[in-house]
């Protein structure tokens, strides 16, 4: 992180954020990568204090950037279905947290869309969870959200470390990306849709029941 964003999250950890509201209000006002984002900043987030379940991706696309609404593409549609919700309980931001690793939309690169920026959960990451104080599930959804929550508890490969999920549950549930363009990825791993799928469904049930 350059100077001037170390000297920002030194101002914001001697920060303190009474409510959740203003926490959120501080983040939407963030400008911290504005020279680096092409269509400029829009954090998209949803938080609620009594949330449950919290879901860690990447960064939102460019479809998401316009209209503000997490998972708002056909990956969504496919993770809302891996979760067993639709629509409705997916974005009940009561019972499911919705934080990328990146809250903005970062451009485009050679393969796709950049990886999320640094600085959003260098700066925001840990006010927001100190928020949250009810999240018992955590799914981490690509190789950047697991590599800042598991550390070296991951595996060597994103395959590796979804299938050591039972070491991380029921605290971490690591996962793809939910992509069609990773369909290529569930045909070769069947154990994925026959062994972790019913036991995440499950556990989403029990926890938005309660």
């Amino acid at each position: 992180m350059s100077e001037p964003h170390s000297a920002l999250k030194d101002s914001l950890n001697q920060t303190t954020y009474p409510t959740l509201e203003g926490l959120m209000l501080a983040i939407r006002k963030c400008r911290a990568c504005e020279p680096h984002l092409p269509l400029g900043p829009r954090p998209i987030l949803q938080v609620g204090e009594s949330a449950r379940v919290l879901i860690v991706g990447q960064a939102p696309g460019a479809r998401v950037h316009v209209s503000g609404t997490p998972w708002d593409d056909p990956s969504g549609e496919r993770l809302r279905k891996w979760m067993g919700l639709d629509a409705t309980g997916f974005y009940d931001e009561s019972e499911i947290a919705i934080i990328p690793m990146g809250y903005c939309y970062p451009g485009r690169g050679n393969g796709g869309d950049l990886p999320p920026r640094r600085e959003c959960a260098t700066l925001w990451l840990d006010h927001l969870l100190a928020k949250l104080p009810r999240i018992e599930l955590t799914l981490l959804i690509g190789l950047h959200a697991q590599r800042h929550f598991l550390g070296h508890r991951r595996k060597r490969s994103l395959t590796e470390t979804v299938k050591a999920w039972r070491e991380f549950a029921p605290e971490y549930i690591p996962l793809p990306h939910p992509s069609p363009r990773n369909t290529p990825w569930f045909q070769r791993n069947s154990w994925f849709e026959n062994e972790l799928l019913p036991v995440l469904n499950e556990r989403i049930k029990s926890l938005i029941a309660r």
